[in-house]
């Protein structure tokens, strides 16, 4: 027979700062002073234990148990938007998420991928953890496959790795390279690229290819930072858990 598992008991001072509500040394002061109060009973000393069962209340509030943030890998389908309306009535990705994996809780997309463009679009609970992937001091770099059409060479991908000014802003990515080698009795077709971006602007990819009268007719996010598409399928998603992503944020995010 398996025994429940007893819930983890810590001190007083420790759950009420993990509940958000102040530091652990307020706390103590705030025990001190008769404010606080478990399971209705008046705390008179900051050696006490607690549990996640527990009811903690402080000066007639209740503190709840902060749920640890959660983050998943989505393939982000061709024609969806990323938005939670869109006024034309087009099909976003909330509106697929909601509908295809209706137990997911509300989540926010760690930046967009435009209508026309596919791959992993990363999804969270936590708006701190979206706002820190998105900030460029993290310097994740954003990998893209890319399908151009036109006539490619040797000259205009080297201009490219150099950047492109458009409008006063500079687009420039991190690393550009074909899959395969350009077939030179062919002038004008597809050809598949790798190019990776730090900064991550709007449209920065199509606007490199653009800026050389180059199609982008497929675009594909194969990673974005740390987290990799691998071999999801158009609309699958998969949840990447707690232990994982450790190394990759400030602590005081994931206790957020």
């Amino acid at each position: 027979m398996t025994l429940p598992k007893t819930p983890l008991k810590i001190r007083i001072a420790k759950a009420i700062a993990d509940r958000g509500y102040c530091s652990r040394r307020a706390a103590e002061t705030l025990i001190l002073e008769g404010k606080v109060f478990v399971n209705n009973t008046k705390l008179l000393t900051p050696a006490f234990l607690v549990s996640p069962e527990d009811k903690i209340r402080i000066e007639g509030k209740e503190l709840f148990v902060r749920k640890k943030p959660r983050l998943w890998c989505f393939y982000k389908p061709k024609g969806l938007l990323t938005s939670h309306k869109d006024p034309q009535g087009r099909p976003t990705v909330f509106s697929f998420l909601k509908e295809k994996f209706p137990k997911m809780p509300r989540v926010i997309s760690v930046g967009r991928l435009d209508l026309n463009s596919e791959g992993l679009l990363i999804l969270t609970t936590s708006g701190a953890l979206a706002h820190y992937m998105e900030l460029p001091k993290t310097k994740w770099i954003r990998t893209y496959r890319v399908r151009v059409f036109g006539p490619l060479d040797d000259t205009i991908l080297k201009s490219i790795k150099k950047g492109v000014l458009e409008n006063g802003i500079l687009y420039k990515p991190h690393n550009i390279q074909l899959e395969k080698p350009l077939k030179k009795e062919k002038v004008s077709q597809n050809n598949w690229v790798e190019i990776s971006l730090v900064t991550g602007k709007n449209r920065e990819v199509r606007k490199l290819f653009e800026h050389f009268n180059l199609q982008v007719n497929r675009l594909i996010r194969l990673s974005y930072g740390p987290f990799v598409l691998e071999n999801l399928k158009p609309g699958a998603c998969k949840e990447i858990y707690f232990e994982n992503l450790e190394e990759h944020f400030p602590k005081e995010l994931l206790d957020a």
